[in-house]
């Protein structure tokens, strides 16, 4: 079922479930950790700060950045940086929207060609992804550089089993990568820092969790990715 779907189905849903059943929503969908891999975010080089709420994560890069032109190698051309995000669900329903915005810088020359291509996967379903893709094309404005924002929203659902809750890892892989119609052309892109945040966060639980009952193991989950939109923002 299409996220926006169950989203409408979701007051119905607690309609019908019997009182004693559900309990007050708990806080929702919230981060726990965070890893990152990849040549263009080698450990050290990423600074990390979460929400007291737990709902929000800001990455801070030093070194994810692309080059191309004479005096360049091959590897300069295109970096990637996957953040993987371990989550804490609460048992039951669960739809919220994850807000993921970029920042970063642009100097290309007439013929350069950038890009930056981001996928979102669960790894509890790897085999769905949803990718997102910007184009930043050389001359004009960006010949003398300028600060750009990307800003990607994608719906996600959850329905987990387990009283107690359950966990789940976001996977955001980023790639940027430039490519040159003129041997002498320079350019650079760069993707200076990025933003999760879980909002619109909807949820309807079927049982509470008791401290200390014993109850919360065994169960299943089942973690799913919708559709996403992203706009491209150059300049200040």
């Amino acid at each position: 079922m299409h996220p926006k779907i169950f989203a409408a189905f979701v007051p119905a849903l607690a309609a019908a479930l019997p009182q004693s059943q559900v309990s007050a929503p708990p806080e929702g969908i919230i981060i726990r950790d965070t890893t990152y891999s990849g040549n263009g975010c080698p450990q050290g080089s990423v600074s990390t700060s979460t929400s007291e709420d737990k709902t929000v994560i800001t990455y801070g890069f030093d070194q994810f950045q692309a080059y191309i032109g004479p005096g360049t190698t091959a590897a300069d051309k295109s970096k990637n940086c996957q953040l993987h995000l371990n989550l804490a669900y609460p048992g039951g329903f669960q739809y919220a929207v994850v807000d993921a915005t970029y920042h970063g810088w642009a100097r290309l020359d007439a013929g350069v060609t950038g890009s930056f291509i981001t996928t979102y996967y669960f790894s509890q379903d790897a085999g769905t992804t949803q990718t997102t893709r910007s184009s930043f094309v050389g001359g004009a404005a960006l010949a003398n550089g300028q600060v750009y924002t990307k800003q990607d929203s994608v719906e996600t659902t959850a329905t987990i089993w387990s009283p107690c809750g359950s966990s789940g890892i976001l996977n955001i892989n980023n790639r940027i990568a430039l490519t040159s119609a003129n041997p002498l052309a320079s350019g650079e892109l760069s993707n200076d820092d990025a933003t999760v945040a879980f909002t619109q966060q909807l949820h309807v639980a079927w049982k509470k969790c008791s401290p200390g009952s014993g109850v919360g193991g065994g169960g299943g989950s089942a973690i799913g990715i919708g559709t996403p939109r992203s706009d491209l923002v150059i300049g200040s």
